[in-house]
């Protein structure tokens, strides 16, 4: 989906789990995920720190959605 979104011009980023199937597929934004049943979040953490994570992770996207990109390009903490 990312790339049928993106060669419609609208830029995307893609939160995942899995770095290399983002890769495999084609996004171009992509910014790590946390673990696969939770994706942007963490519950063995305290809700104070959760929410310094889940917002980490968010302001990461946006960063990566106002960057240009040539190529694929990772978002690493």
């Amino acid at each position: 989906m990312v790339k049928e979104i993106e060669r419609a011009g609208i830029p995307v980023v893609h939160i995942c789990t899995v770095v290399p199937i983002s890769l495999t597929v084609g996004a171009n934004r992509i910014v790590p995920a946390i673990a696969i049943p939770h994706p942007l979040g963490n519950p063995a953490l305290e809700p104070a720190e959760e929410k310094k994570l889940r917002r980490k992770i968010v302001e990461k996207a946006l960063k990566a959605l106002e960057t240009e990109v040539e190529g694929q390009t990772v978002f690493e903490n």
